[in-house]
């Protein structure tokens, strides 16, 4: 709405595409462009300089991009029999929908209550407008007297599981390295990078947008995979509603003055208004004058209105005023008040028949699972200066301690290695449930870049009662990735190989190894992985820059590239990026005196009774964790082996400590 409606992870900051927001289809071969455009000048100003909702002008970027994605009148011809279906069975319209939700609040490392890194209660806030407005709940500013006013049935929760089965609040903070954010950037690398399973959650992302007079947009519902039409719509990738950080939420609600919220539109309708998009509803003047948005209890509109005059005569009977508190118009938010009846059909129709909206049904993510008092969750904060050749120092690390548990957290220990140099940090403070602390972990000067593992091993003096979420394993790219002379190169293409160049040079800047660019696909299939051996210079140091022509990199098409050493170990990745990215690496052959850390190995895996322990030294000592992170058996390990046998049939992990060396692995019990 300006509100407007439309519609992972490591060290790395991919280079973004400015202006308009470019897309590519095949067709016969041919690369075709779509561009998401926003209001005209003349609209603007009849706004009062911002855009409402954009979900229209999005939609036309999406037709634009999949050719085969259905009109608005093909939408509506497969939608007219569902909606009568849904109001003639009234039992389809008699439960209460709960819809989980995942907030994505995108900000550029500031502190928390600094804008865009909006505070919970903000956030919270929202959910809770919502609600009041699709329930119509009396006593709130979503209640209406009006005789076809409705309540929707549908509410929405915050997520308390997330993706990997771990609490959550439902908020995920991500700093992605960038101030602002133009439609373009968010469609090419935000939401990919960040969604959600959109078949579990309603993804909502709440960013700082570069054009400052936008307000939202939301993705309409998609109806591939049902008989007859085409397959092709909207991508699960981008599937969502996205909002500027100053709409989302409502200063009602903001008793200790922290929220980051303008006036006028800040009563959170603007998330309203583009959730009844995300939903199936058109703006109720049906995007052209005196349009049909196919709800006949919405009186017939002009056009869009901007002012809450209650008295303009609709379209067809001039007796008949336009209905201009209702969320699908483009009124101020405290004008807004009114779903109806026929919309509540329209909304009941397309939760119960569109893919995606259909699944939301059946999710579960909104329902608690089990608590521990003692559970710290970790994540690693995106570095926003990667190493190159020219870095002579390491870069500290910043990961998030989150409490997920339901005792306070007052102290924790962090153990974390990077390439078998291990390392303790001991973190003292206060964090109440699900809030989080921003923490450094240092890293030695000469630290080389390369596999890198942080576990919190200890919370308020005792072990952690979760595993899952407290144990990561990720590459440092903090500083130049150490490399043996022998490497290879893989490089899976896209459809669009013509796009793709890269040069790998070495620190003089002469280019040692390149290629591209390559054939198209003449079909939608991925070509096949191309591999290089190089062969690479000691006490050099090498910079790997990747070209995308087009500028949208390889995502969504499926295309990534890495380089391992022989023995397959991942060196550096990436997928998502838009006109180039660019990592650095070095060569160093070990010395005589040098040695590689071996990893600790268990087996038989899976095992019966006895599960032996290599590797390990006289003084090693070992917890196992049920799959639910429940601590089940510990103790020290006696001959290099542990005893089972008492274990019930399941997958474990166990974490084996030996001096300063800690690992965790999966095993199953048969």
């Amino acid at each position: 709405m300006r509100k407007s409606t439309t519609l992972k992870f490591l060290f790395l900051l991919p280079l973004f595409v400015a202006g308009l927001l470019n897309a590519q289809t095949t067709n016969a071969g041919v690369k075709r462009e779509a561009k998401f455009t926003g209001k005209s000048p003349a609209e603007l100003t009849q706004s009062h300089g911002f855009e409402r909702c954009s979900t229209v002008e999005y939609e036309n970027y999406l037709q634009a991009k999949f050719p085969g994605r259905m009109t608005a009148d093909q939408f509506e011809s497969w939608l007219a029999p569902l909606v009568k279906n849904a109001k003639a069975n009234k039992s389809q319209n008699g439960n209460i929908i709960t819809i989980p939700v995942v907030v994505h609040v995108v900000h550029n490392g500031q502190n928390l209550g600094v804008a865009p890194n909006i505070v919970d209660e903000q956030v919270i806030s929202q959910i809770t407008v919502m609600n009041n407005d699709y329930r119509r709940l009396a006593g709130t500013p979503g209640f209406n007297n009006n005789v076809v006013g409705a309540d929707v049935m549908i509410q929405f929760a915050l997520a308390k599981v997330d993706p990997k089965g771990n609490p959550t609040n439902g908020i995920d903070r991500v700093n992605l390295c960038q101030p602002s954010w133009g439609r373009a950037d968010i469609e090419s690398f935000v939401k990919p990078e960040t969604i959600w399973d959109p078949t579990k959650y309603m993804n909502m992302w709440s960013l700082k947008f570069t054009d400052t007079t936008l307000l939202g947009y939301a993705q309409f519902p998609s109806t591939s995979g049902l008989p007859g039409l085409s397959p092709s719509g909207g991508e699960a990738y981008s599937d969502g509603v996205v909002a500027n950080y100053a709409t989302f939420g409502s200063s009602d609600y903001n008793v200790n003055n922290t929220f980051l919220l303008g006036a006028p539109y800040d009563k959170g309708r603007t998330m309203t208004h583009e959730v009844g998009h995300f939903l199936g509803l058109r703006h109720i003047w049906g995007d052209a004058s005196c349009g049909d948005d196919f709800c006949a209890d919405t009186p017939t509109a002009h056009t869009s209105n901007y002012t809450c005059n209650p008295a303009i005569a609709s379209c067809t009977v001039p007796t008949v005023f336009e209905m201009v508190q209702n969320y699908m118009d483009y009124t101020n938010d405290t004008c807004m008040n009114i779903f109806t009846i026929n919309q509540k059909d329209r909304i009941t129709a397309v939760m119960n028949n569109s893919p995606r909206r259909l699944e939301l049904k059946t999710s579960t993510a909104d329902q608690p699972i089990a608590l521990f008092p003692n559970d710290a969750e970790v994540k690693l904060e995106r570095e926003c200066a990667t190493a190159t050749c020219a870095t002579t120092t390491a870069q500290n690390v910043k990961v998030s301690l989150y409490n997920r548990g339901t005792s306070l957290l007052t102290s924790a220990v962090i153990n974390y290695t990077v390439n078998g140099n291990a390392k303790v940090f001991n973190w003292t403070g206060s964090l109440a449930q699900d809030k989080y602390q921003v923490l450094t972990l240092p890293m030695d000067a000469n630290t080389l870049g390369g596999q890198m593992n942080i576990n919190v091993t200890s919370v308020n003096g005792v072990a952690d009662q979760r595993l899952s979420n407290s144990n990561i394993t990720v590459n440092y790219l903090g500083a130049v990735v150490r490399a043996d002379a022998n490497v290879v190169f893989n490089l899976q293409l896209d459809q669009y190989g013509s796009e793709t160049t890269w040069t790998l040079k070495n620190s003089s800047g002469t280019t040692v190894y390149s290629g591209g660019p390559y054939p198209d696909s003449p079909t939608p299939a991925l070509p096949a992985l191309k591999s290089f051996n190089w062969t690479l210079s000691a006490d050099e140091c090498y910079t790997l820059t990747v070209n995308d022509q087009f500028g949208d990199g390889f995502y969504p098409y499926g295309g990534y590239y890495n380089i391992k050493s022989l023995s397959g170990t991942t060196l550096l990745s990436g997928s998502h990026f838009a006109t180039t990215q660019s990592r650095s690496l070095k060569v160093q052959v070990l010395g005589t005196k040098e040695v590689v850390k071996n990893s600790f190995a268990i087996y038989p895996n899976p095992v019966n009774d006895i599960l032996n322990i290599t590797k390990v030294s006289n003084k090693a000592s070992f917890e196992i964790h049920n799959a639910v992170g429940q601590l089940v058996k510990g103790g020290t390990i006696t001959n290099n082996q542990i005893r089972v046998a008492d274990l019930v049939k399941g997958t474990y992990v166990i974490s084996i400590k030996d001096n300063a060396i800690s690992e965790s692995i999966k095993f199953i019990k048969k």
